[in-house]
């Protein structure tokens, strides 16, 4: 969020008269009818003479945002490390961000639950832009538990998630068309990183002994992973954490872990670790000791300033975590 304003009377007042005016926003955004939107669009800005104050919902956007906007733009992210983007809830503050950023980017397809209506109604006073939106459908995988919608967690396989780039720089282009060859480069550039990853991935995973490639984590935020690098993906929750784990899914996942001898299971840093080691204490029960095999980052990166900070760093970390644990 954004952070270090001054506590001033003054300032306190004009911080109240934005709340003021971002609440109204909120209210009114929400008010709209399904049947109709507010057709107003947004007023052009000029950016030549400042950088663009852009604010992502994950990191995992944020990052893209970065990577390709550089210095030209600079990225608040709502959600920090540890944040589970399907039960967070916007709170004044974020309302307020919204308000203040010049344009707004999220990742779609549900991720963010209950932020999304707030964040597609406000695109009228400002863009709004889902990096997923132009995604190929074809190349997305089915939601199993919400009907007609679309596992969100594209992230998880590289050459997938590469796609993005291109709307983050159109979208950058056309707010800031003199900055456009910059845009441009760095979109070049940051592609190539994550080419140069995707294959980095695949070597790793090939590297895990074909029968232990199974991959067991708290919820289903890893299906894109398996498809794209060839392993078999078992979540104790389904692709979105408001899904209840019952003890029949414990006792389920747990049969599988000790019939096919699976020696690790993952946590995640977004997902409490309980419903993981209740599942490790089931299988215990069963005879079977079954390790925790670190922890892997699916909804949200690490801290900033660490390599899993980053996106690359992120999806190294898991890789080697779960190759070093299965191999």
């Amino acid at each position: 969020m954004l952070v270090g304003r001054v506590s001033t009377p003054a300032a306190s007042l004009s911080r109240t008269r934005s709340l003021t005016s971002a609440l109204a926003l909120l209210v009114l955004s929400l008010a709209v009818s399904s049947c109709g939107r507010v057709t107003s669009a947004y007023s052009a800005q000029d950016f030549s003479g400042r950088t663009i104050r852009a604010l992502a919902t994950v990191g995992m956007v944020g990052d893209v945002v970065r990577n390709v906007g550089g210095e030209r733009v600079t990225v608040e992210t709502l959600m920090g490390p540890g944040v589970d983007p399907h039960l967070y809830k916007p709170s004044e503050s974020d309302v307020l961000d919204i308000a203040e950023a010049d344009a707004v980017f999220y990742a779609g397809l549900h991720l963010e639950g209950r932020m999304t209506e707030v964040l597609e109604r406000t695109s009228d006073t400002r863009p709004v832009v889902a990096v997923t939106e132009d995604t190929d459908h074809s190349r997305l995988l089915r939601s199993a538990a919400f009907e007609g919608s679309y596992d969100p967690h594209v992230w998880m396989d590289v050459s997938l998630w590469a796609t993005t780039v291109d709307r983050v720089e159109r979208a950058l282009i056309e707010m800031d068309p003199g900055s456009a060859a910059v845009y441009r480069a760095r979109a070049t550039a940051y592609r190539q990183e994550l080419a140069a990853l995707h294959e980095y991935v695949r070597r790793q995973v090939a590297t895990i002994p074909p029968r232990s490639r199974v991959l067991v984590t708290a919820h289903d935020a890893f299906s894109y992973y398996g498809r794209a690098y060839g392993m078999e993906v078992r979540g104790l929750q389904g692709i979105s954490t408001e899904t209840e784990a019952g003890v029949g899914d414990v006792q389920q996942l747990a049969s599988m872990l000790v019939e096919r001898r699976i020696k690790a299971v993952f946590i995640e840093s977004s997902v409490p670790r309980r419903n993981i080691e209740a599942v490790q204490a089931a299988a215990r029960a069963r005879g079977q000791e079954v390790a925790i095999g670190g922890e892997l980052f699916s909804d949200a990166m690490g801290k900033a300033g660490t390599p899993e900070g980053t996106y690359i760093g992120m999806i190294r970390h898991n890789t080697d975590t779960i190759v070093r644990a299965l191999r």
